[in-house]
This record gives structure tokens, C-alpha cells and sequence, in this order.
């Protein structure tokens, strides 16, 4: 579904992507994973034009995504679940899920009834919501755009254990019904569980790639790429 192929992005004179290469079939969950400071995120915003990359390949579908801006790829599918969760909060939480709203299977009922809290705090505006709340509602948020691949950058960073596990079975449930998945994380354990294939970024590079099995046994990548 995505192809990413010999990708280099920059930011002025500072190469920060060499060649990087990754692929998310459909319906597969594909964590990208790596220290801080790696490109991951760079990647994530080079994959949606927030970042213009300087060489290399983007295809969603067989269509190239290279120079398209940021609103065309999300019109093509692409639904972004952004670092630091970035909810508008002057709205509420109903406000947040119909601003990006687009016709499709995802619906508001359906986002609610994923997320429960969100539910109970349809009034409540995005400032008032605690991170895990805030979290489920840039979820929530993402799937109103009816996307066939989410990529969630950071998906439980900073989160409470609870919040994290529910996070993870949203993902689970996501998987299921069949929409494909991009996530950034650090938590390599629940990653194994529900994540198909994995690559590694080291200093703008995929050093690594493989299954949650290969991972699992790999201590040698976990401990020298992931700090595990």
C-alpha cells in the first residue's frame, strides 16, 4: 500500500534521512522504530509533505505522493495521528471529531464507541482533556478523515500504563477491521504483540528490518538500536 524508497530529506544544509526504505502492506500495523534524534518523525513528515524530501520515492496505491502537498495526501488516504497530539483546544470534543470529518465508515458514533471517555466528554474543550483523553481524541480525529493507512507518530508516549494498553487495543481493533497502520514508539513489548513488521532508524538510516518473532529474538538490535 505504502512504498517509501530511497528516501533523503534535509532541513537546510542538514541531511537528516539517507536512503531510507519501508514498506505498509494492506491491513498490516508496521512500527518504525529507533533512539530519539534517529528521523523517525522526519520520515513520518516527509511521507506527508510536510517535509519536502530532496531524493527518493513515495507511493500510496502505485501513485506517487513525491511534491504533493500535505491536504493531497491526506485526501488520498493518509491520516496522521501527529507528536504531541496538536488537538485544537478552543474546541470541544465533538468540534475536534466533525472539523475533519469526511464521508466514509468512520463516523462520530463509531469514534465514540471506540473511545468511551471521549464520549462523556463530548463538551469538555481540548485544553480540558488529560493527555490520554487528548491522545484518543487525535486518534479519533485521524479516522473522521476515513483514511486506509493511520500513521500515529508517538502513539503513547507520556501516557499512564492503563491509557497505554488502551491505546494498544484500539490498534489491536484497528488491525482487525482492516485499516493499515504506521506507528512510531517506544514500547517495543506491545509493539511485538501487534505489529507485523518493524524497521529500525539509526542516524537517518533502516539498520534492521523484520517480524515480531525475529525481533523478540534479536537482543543484540534491541539493545544496541533501542536501548532495550
Amino acid at each position: 500500500m505504502l512504498a517509501v524508497r530511497d528516501l533523503e530529506t534535509a532541513y537546510g544544509p542538514s541531511q537528516v534521512l539517507f536512503g531510507v526504505n519501508l514498506e505498509v502492506g494492506t491491513s498490516q500495523v508496521v512500527s518504525l522504530l529507533g533512539r530519539n534524534g534517529m528521523g523517525k518523525t522526519t520520515t513520518i513528515r516527509s511521507i506527508m509533505g510536510i517535509a519536502r524530501p530532496k531524493a527518493g520515492h513515495i507511493t500510496f496505491d502505485g501513485k506517487a505522493m513525491n511534491g504533493l502537498p500535505s491536504y493531497r495526501i491526506a485526501q488520498a488516504g493518509l491520516g496522521l495521528v501527529p507528536e504531541g497530539r496538536q488537538v485544537f483546544p478552543n474546541l470541544t470534543v465533538r468540534e475536534n471529531l466533525l472539523a475533519t470529518a469526511r464521508k466514509g465508515p468512520w463516523t462520530l458514533e463509531r469514534v465514540l464507541n471506540l473511545f468511551r471517555n471521549l464520549r462523556e466528554r463530548q463538551g469538555h474543550y481540548g485544553n480540558q482533556l488529560s493527555g490520554g483523553e487528548q491522545q484518543m481524541l487525535a486518534i479519533g480525529r485521524a479516522l473522521m478523515t476515513n483514511p486506509r493507512l493511520l500513521i500515529l507518530d508517538e502513539a503513547t508516549e507520556g501516557l499512564a500504563p492503563l491509557i497505554r494498553m488502551e491505546i494498544y487495543r484500539s490498534i489491536e481493533r484497528l488491525k482487525s477491521e482492516g485499516l493499515s497502520i504506521l506507528v512510531i514508539d517506544k514500547d517495543v513489548s506491545a509493539l511485538t504483540q501487534v505489529a507485523d513488521r518493524h524497521y529500525v532508524l539509526e542516524k537517518g538510516r533502516v539498520v534492521w528490518s523484520g517480524s515480531s518473532a525475529e525481533l523478540k529474538a534479536d537482543r543484540n538490535v534491541q539493545h544496541r538500536y533501542l536501548g532495550v
